[in-house]
């Protein structure tokens, strides 16, 4: 290791998550610190342990970045002090939209209009404005339409480390009400796996700025 002696890896690696302020990637880290990934992995399980429970940051992991974060638990704590400088909470209709994307991506407009049976212009574009989703190409179909899929600030929110490892509903429910100040409104529209997504009685509800779809396509 050619880190000097007198410095400890793990508190270089703090250190420069502490000023980076946002993801780094470990190879990277590993890299410019000139030391091993199994050294620097080393180090980095000692500082997720040390930075855990109810510490108030946490070091979070997403793909093969890593990064330091407020403790979810003080979520509230922290929006009081630093309102408004605060996450938006996510409507219905738009964590219905997310999950779909989620799950389904890279998945069309029209796609995820399909499943929810609304149009999704207004879910879509507030998904957008939160970095929550991005247009990740388009589709090799007529018209060449957009195709969405989820931002490295969608695993960061809700502390997955690759879409791989996307919880089931639940525990995804879970973890939206960590990190919102209202509890989301129940919902029996939302699903554990979207392709048990189904709208048999009832449709969704549909808020400001969507539409209803019939079952033949028209509005």
């Amino acid at each position: 290791m050619s880190i000097d002696t007198k410095y400890n890896l793990k508190e270089v690696v703090r250190a420069v998550l502490f000023v980076a302020g946002e993801g780094v990637e470990k190879h990277y880290l590993a890299e410019k610190l000139d030391v091993s990934m199994k050294e620097l992995e080393k180090a980095v399980c000692a500082l997720e342990e040390e930075c855990s429970g109810e510490n108030g940051v946490h070091l979070i992991r997403f793909k093969d970045k890593i990064q330091l974060a407020s403790n979810p638990n003080f979520a509230n704590y922290v929006s009081d002090v630093l309102s408004p400088v605060r996450e938006k909470s996510l409507t219905r209709a738009a964590l219905e939209t997310l999950a779909i994307i989620a799950y389904k991506q890279p998945v069309t407009k029209l796609e995820i209009e399909d499943i929810r049976r609304v149009n999704c212009d207004y879910a879509t574009q507030a998904l957008l404005d939160q970095n929550m989703i991005e247009i990740v190409g388009r589709k090799d179909a007529v018209g060449r339409p957009l195709l969405f899929g989820t931002t490295e600030e969608f695993l960061k929110r809700f502390n997955i480390k690759d879409v791989n490892e996307l919880p089931d509903y639940d525990e995804l429910m879970e973890r939206i009400k960590v990190l919102h100040d209202e509890e989301q409104p129940e919902s029996d529209t939302l699903f554990k796996n979207v392709d048990d997504f189904k709208f048999e009685d009832e449709l969704p509800v549909a808020e400001e700025g969507e539409q209803f779809f019939s079952v033949d396509g028209e509005e």
